[in-house]
């Protein structure tokens, strides 16, 4: 009995000892999962193992809680009520909803892919032979001389065609028969043409045309011209135009001055459409977009009296589709209207960069659908003037960028890159 005993005692230390270790082991699982329902559950060391003493789980369960980290409780904050229509229209693949702290990003859905299909997009190779479209509009047909000259004690404003140089070909016979246009912008009635040169491609015209202007309207006025070649049994082909935005660019029109300028490509004669000018101020606390439209410029005549009856609509665009429109009022036989009318946009600040505005000068017709006389855009995937625009007004936040904007035909590409369709429709 005495060594049975002695055994026993010697067991229940290695018992204990081992059961010492596992309680360690336990304690460190535990502060990683944060709960104690699991010691609970493993105090035990097996069936046939005898218990562990109450003193010890007691004092195991105040160092677990000890040593138990506490998570800090985090809360979303709640989204303004004025955006809920905004993301309610916005497509469901943007995810569109309230910032989240420590949250993990909602999961997107992978999309199915079968190894060994073969992408024809990869192997595309541009043509050597293809023109880029942009270069293809930007490419030149020869070269003009003109000379510029104005008249302070008559007010009038000479424009003298000297020569065209390396002309493009347009008939059978290798050669053409060139003439020029010539236009004062935006006035279009008044329109002066030269003579017709026959068979060469290097033109001499020396012709003067007289232009009656203002000194002060000459910084709003630009000079158009026209290359066409004539056709005596069919429509005649335009050669290309040269538009020159600063009459001031080269001196002050107080003597003649020459001017070399580069004739670009065109089919059809440019058509000026008129400037809007308008303002943008954006509040990011607020989560609001004023635009402002205060007038247009020089709109072109939409109507038989030779005026129009314009006004201004605004789209909200994002990723294609339009979300919202609003419109200005309508003013009767002009075309200069002045407007002075905001119009806001509840945009929440992480949209900003999804969205762009499409601005659309119309002309009201009681009859039929209404016209658009021309259009611009802006937003960070605009271009130009409306891309610069857009980035000011998110540069100085609460405060309204004017600008005048150009107002541009809507060409099929044009309604691509919005993504919408714009049609001739009465408001």
């Amino acid at each position: 009995v005495p060594w049975r005993n002695k055994a026993l005692s010697s067991n229940l230390a290695v018992l204990q000892s081992e059961a010492d270790c596992n309680k360690e082991n336990m304690a460190d699982k535990l502060q990683d999962t944060g709960t104690i329902s699991f010691l609970e559950a493993a105090v035990k060391i097996s069936h046939t193992s005898p218990d562990i003493p109450a003193e010890v789980q007691m004092s195991m369960k105040d160092h677990i809680l000890r040593r138990t980290r506490i998570q800090r409780q985090t809360t979303e904050p709640a989204s303004s009520t004025r955006h809920i229509s905004f993301k309610r229209h916005l497509p469901r693949q943007m995810h569109v909803s309230s910032m989240d702290y420590g949250m993990d990003p909602p999961a997107v859905a992978e999309q199915p892919t079968s190894i060994g299909r073969i992408k024809p997009e990869l192997y595309k190779q541009k043509s050597v032979d293809s023109e880029d479209p942009k270069k293809e509009a930007a490419k030149t047909c020869g070269k003009i001389n003109f000379t510029l000259k104005y008249d302070y004690e008559n007010e009038t404003l000479t424009v003298r065609i000297l020569r065209a140089f390396d002309l493009p070909a347009k008939d059978f016979c290798g050669s053409s028969d060139p003439y020029v246009k010539i236009y004062l912008l935006p006035d279009r009635k008044r329109k002066f043409q030269t003579r017709v040169h026959r068979k060469t491609l290097n033109p001499t015209f020396d012709e003067s045309f007289h232009f009656p202007v203002p000194h002060e309207e000459l910084v709003s006025r630009k000079l158009h011209l026209s290359v066409f070649d004539f056709d005596r049994f069919s429509r005649h082909d335009m050669i290309g135009e040269v538009i020159l935005e600063n009459l001031f660019e080269d001196s002050d029109l107080s003597r003649e001055t020459s001017i070399w300028k580069d004739i670009q490509y065109a089919t059809t004669e440019s058509v000026d459409l008129g400037e809007i000018m308008f303002s943008l101020c954006y509040l990011p606390t607020a989560g609001r977009l004023t635009l402002t439209v205060i007038k247009c410029r020089n709109l072109k005549a939409m109507d038989i009296t030779g005026y129009s009856d314009p006004y201004v609509k605004v789209s909200l665009l994002c990723d294609g589709r339009r979300l919202k429109k609003k419109k200005t009022t309508i003013k009767k036989n002009t075309l200069n209207p002045t407007y002075n009318e905001a119009i806001i946009f509840d945009i929440p600040p992480e949209n900003m960069d999804q969205v762009s505005l499409l601005i659309s000068v119309m002309d009201y017709d009681r009859v039929g659908h209404n016209e658009i006389i021309g259009v611009c855009r802006v937003g960070v995937n605009a271009e130009g003037l409306g891309r610069d625009h857009w980035n000011e007004m998110l540069a100085y936040p609460r405060k309204p960028i004017a600008h005048w904007h150009p107002l541009v035909e809507v060409k099929k590409s044009f309604k691509e890159v919005c993504g919408v369709i714009l049609s001739f429709e009465s408001m």
